[in-house]
């Protein structure tokens, strides 16, 4: 899957339309990128982003909501769409020959949905529904007031979902109100990866992709203030849930891959050492793991782990000696070199799959305005070395406090 050829055309109704020719492959995987999220709503209309996405699989103009839903399944394709903080992607998975077929339908449902009303009803029981099963997981859970504690009074803080007061209030007219400030030409990226023209692509969009010429809606500021110490929640579970972190690097920072390399030191996988000492060593832990989030301006990094109670605070000092350990003693040749192995062998195998090409070129289209060939990354990851691991630790670890939202059994 070496051989591929990448494009980007900036039509004169200004979308963007970025592409991954490779012949290799019979799949195509195209994916409509729309530049607002959960971060771009008030307080009053959160989760309007993520209300709308669901929307517009429920009927336009010339479609129903089954012909929408049966439209590429039915020659063996794939449609779904995802909201997140800053962005809202609608995709589809098809053999290359179908590429038409899927232009077509995702440009239906992003131009011409007609928001039925009677459909609105049902699918705000179904997103309420969904709001509920997070309620019931209390690992995405203390993630997400997490995410509250560590953006207190900004968007970022909001859930990608809504709350059930804002679900329960949102109004069509608020809905259309977003979709006409942000599906705008300026304000959407059309990716694909994998066996197409790009030309030929091109041609289909501008054909189809018929939007107002709005540019981006203006950026939301960084957040000022940064949520930092203890907060603990008592709920009717029977394990502890801990989420400990800090805000960390934006997307575009030239550190991205320090930072990438600490994280997966730190806690991806079963090699990781908190997984290897908490879990492992002493059976503290069932699960134990760290993740990043990169945004525009800013981004985190943090650790999730679940214990039962009785071991819990056990388990907090291993994790505290961990977090320490990391930018007070320098990594073993071996262990950095065995990381940097991971991360790049996580990369290649991605690059096999098209959904993930398209995804990665529309990222760096939004955030970095410019295409990265994988031999720039993996020469990024190899420049990591030992002492530039401990500058990246210290700087997240060292000078800013950090925040620990924990749920444990009432």
């Amino acid at each position: 899957m070496n051989h591929s050829q990448h494009f980007r055309t900036v039509l004169a109704n200004g979308l963007t339309i970025v592409s991954e020719e490779i012949k290799s492959v019979r799949s195509v995987s195209v994916g409509v990128w729309i530049k607002s999220g959960s971060r771009n709503e008030s307080r009053e209309i959160n989760g309007a982003a993520h209300f709308l996405e669901h929307m517009l699989f429920k009927g336009t103009e010339k479609r129903s909501a089954l012909e929408i839903a049966r439209s590429l399944e039915s020659v063996g394709g794939y449609l779904n769409a995802y909201t997140s903080k800053e962005h809202t992607c609608y995709y589809a998975e098809i053999l290359n020959e179908q590429l038409p077929r899927a232009v077509d339908v995702l440009s239906d449902i992003i131009c011409h949905s007609t928001f039925p009303a009677k459909e609105m009803e049902k699918e705000r029981e179904v997103i309420l529904d969904e709001i509920d099963s997070v309620e019931d997981m209390p690992d995405e859970l203390v993630q997400e007031i997490f995410m509250e504690k560590l953006y207190p009074n900004h968007s970022l803080g909001l859930p990608i979902l809504g709350t059930k007061e804002t679900v329960s209030n949102l109004a069509r007219q608020q809905l259309w109100q977003v979709y006409r400030e942000t599906y705008t030409t300026g304000n959407i990226v059309i990716a694909a990866a994998g066996n197409l023209s790009h030309e030929h692509l091109v041609a289909m969009c501008e054909k189809k992709f018929i939007l107002p010429e709005n540019q981006s809606p203006a950026p939301v500021p960084a957040p000022e203030k940064i949520g930092a110490g203890e907060y603990t929640s008592y709920r009717p579970i029977n394990q502890a849930h801990i989420c400990l972190g800090t805000t960390a690097l934006s997307y575009s920072d030239t550190r991205k891959y320090d930072l990438l390399l600490l994280n997966t030191l730190l806690g991806v996988g079963m090699g990781s050492r908190l997984f290897q000492n908490i879990r492992e060593k002493h059976g503290l832990a069932y699960s134990i793991y760290s993740f990043l989030d990169f945004f525009r301006d800013n981004g985190l990094l943090a650790i999730y782990l679940g214990t039962e109670r009785k071991k819990l605070s056990k388990a907090m000092k291993l994790l505290e000696k961990e977090i320490y350990r990391i930018h007070q003693k320098a990594v073993s040749k071996e262990e950095l070199n065995r990381v940097k192995a991971q991360v790049k062998g996580n990369l290649l195998l991605g690059l096999e799959i098209t959904a993930r090409r398209m995804s990665r070129l529309a990222k760096m289209e939004i955030y970095l305005n410019e295409f990265q060939e994988i031999d720039q990354i993996i020469a990024q990851i190899n420049r990591v070395n030992r002492e530039s691991l401990i500058e990246i630790s210290r700087s997240i670890f060292e000078t800013k406090d950090l925040l620990q939202v924990m749920l444990v059994p009432a």
